[in-house]
């Protein structure tokens, strides 16, 4: 599957790739693999989706949330390796959910971002290892942030 062309036939819009947030590299490559640091549901120019899950946010604003985050993970990785097609699967993932204590479905709200992988890399290479944790809070309320690990040609 041609990750560039299923991005065109999905008729996905990729945001720009968010601005850091500190002192890290967005990506650091070593050998075959790419390991993406946290991102968050950014839609553009200082615009997050932000807020708790279970009080700001029901599941459905969450599992978007979680989607836009991997929009936001795809034009990173596009602006740091120049294309898409050079991402041959995903091998892990971490989401962490800004959640009220009592939200308990923090794997439904990551599927928002594995099911959008899934679609642009198919589910054989699109679906990797992944862990859904709840948290206190994150960053600037953001809904939800996701790192990845990724195997690259």
């Amino acid at each position: 599957m041609n990750p560039e062309n299923q991005i065109t036939t999905l008729g996905l819009i990729l945001p720009p790739a968010p601005p850091r947030g500190g002192v890290y590299k967005p990506v650091v490559v070593i050998g075959n693999v790419a390991y993406v640091s946290g991102h968050g549901p950014y839609r553009g120019h200082d615009d997050y989706i932000c807020g708790r899950v279970g009080q700001d946010l029901d599941l459905d604003a969450g599992k978007a949330a979680a989607r836009q985050t991997g929009l936001a993970i795809l034009a990173t990785l596009r602006k740091e390796l120049g294309s898409l097609d050079r991402v041959k699967r995903v091998l892990k993932l971490l989401g962490m959910v800004n959640s009220t204590a009592d939200f308990g479905e923090h794997p439904k709200i990551i599927n928002g971002c594995s099911e959008l992988f899934g679609q642009v890399w198919g589910e054989e290479n699109g679906i990797g290892a992944r862990s859904a944790v709840g948290m206190g809070s994150l960053p600037g309320n953001i809904a939800v942030e996701i790192e990845g690990i990724f195997e690259i040609t």
